[in-house]
């Protein structure tokens, strides 16, 4: 896995450092017994981490020191600490079958559950990914657990499906809740509508998180565009005030928050190799890559456009495999590690509707990756004014 293999015997007058590059990369440390636990991580210079922990060690000096210990030397260069953070993760996976995880410290992201196993599917918030093949589907990752629950919370103020926990068998003794009588749940603890009609809002809940808000948004500007040209003014202005209140909503909605098992997104990141970029691709929130992009084209490959460049380095790019829950749930904390991080290098760009990646903002992302500048930050979309006739 990893690209260089050095043998460690440095020699009197032999300046085995100078040989190592002084570039991020992931390194690993192994001693003559194989049966020995090796030592793994990365570091932003390669060449000064080797030379703290095998040169020759001071007298009186505390610092961790291997150079009795180390018989061989494995690493990789790397371009970004993406890459590092994911080149580590899968270094560890395979050193330490047993402890990886603790030694990573992931945390599993926040993600929106949509129970539609049950018969009267509802909402929650969890961190364990359940499999695509349930029924049940999952939107994230997000930054945190309280904004998620804050966010699905504000989100089913706009519907009328349950919050509460328990399985439910319709009775019409049933007392019901707050909800029920704030008109904020169809109430089908006590058969106050029919299983279609609470199917059919639970559809539209679907909806709504699968187009990020995007069928709620249309159908409440169509419905008031018709009140509007139906002269009912009071009905076009609640409906522009129900607007409103959905669009800081939306807005909260953090760019990262998918469909999980309809994810599908291109990271572009620095590379270490002169004139390339870094291609990862994320599929259904499991990370593949890097593939090595060049700037320039191939002799054989001049006539073709960038676009077409990209997407054939993306066809090659076959999508990850993860080989269980766990490890596709490590795939996407190490995304949501790195999605919000305050300051992060490189960008990301999320396939639509129509399973199509944006290849142009991608080329213009790809120059900017390259020469280290930053990705513009769009303006914040603001509602419609309201047109009345």
């Amino acid at each position: 896995m990893l690209a260089t293999h050095l043998q460690f015997a440095p020699g009197p007058g032999h300046d085995f450092f100078a040989a190592v590059p002084a570039a991020s990369a992931v390194f690993l440390l192994r001693g003559p017994d194989p049966a020995s636990e090796p030592y793994v991580t990365k570091t932003a210079n390669l060449r000064r981490r080797l030379e703290r922990l095998l040169s020759p060690p001071d007298e009186h000096s505390r610092r961790l020191n291997l150079r009795d210990r180390v018989h061989s030397i494995e690493y990789s260069l790397t371009g970004s600490d993406f890459e590092s953070a994911f080149l580590l993760y899968q270094v560890l996976r395979l050193a330490f079958p047993k402890s990886y995880d603790k030694r990573l410290r992931l945390r599993f992201p926040p993600l929106a559950k949509l129970h539609l196993e049950n018969e009267f599917p509802r909402a929650s918030i969890t961190t364990r990914l359940g499999r695509f093949t349930s029924g049940n589907l999952y939107y994230g990752p997000f930054p945190s657990r309280p904004i998620a629950e804050k966010f699905i919370n504000d989100v089913l103020d706009f519907f009328l499906i349950r919050r509460c926990v328990e399985d439910l068998h319709p009775d019409p003794n049933h007392p019901g809740c707050v909800y029920s009588e704030m008109k904020m749940c169809l109430a089908p603890c006590f058969k106050g509508c029919t299983r279609d009609e609470y199917r059919d809002e639970v559809i539209r809940v679907e909806d709504f998180l699968s187009t990020r808000g995007e069928s709620l948004k249309r159908q409440i500007s169509a419905d008031r565009n018709r009140a509007s040209e139906s002269l009912a003014f009071e009905q076009a202005a609640a409906l522009h005030a129900r607007l409103e209140k959905l669009t800081p909503i939306l807005q909260q909605m953090p760019e990262p928050v998918r469909r999980i098992d309809r994810m599908r997104a291109l990271i572009i990141q620095p590379s270490a190799q002169p004139e390339t970029v870094a291609l990862f691709r994320v599929d259904a929130g499991a990370i593949a890559g890097p593939a090595i992009f060049p700037l320039s084209a191939a002799e054989h490959a001049k006539s073709q456009s960038m676009e077409a460049r990209i997407q054939s380095a993306l066809d090659a790019l076959l999508p990850a495999r993860p080989a269980s829950l766990m490890e596709h749930m490590e795939h996407l904390a190490i995304l949501k590690r790195w999605c919000y991080r305050g300051t992060r290098k490189g960008e990301i760009f999320f396939a639509n509707g129509k399973d199509e990646l944006p290849m142009r903002q991608i080329v213009r992302a790809i120059a900017r990756v390259y020469k280290g500048e930053s990705s513009p930050t769009p303006p914040p979309e603001s509602p419609q004014p309201m047109q009345l006739l």
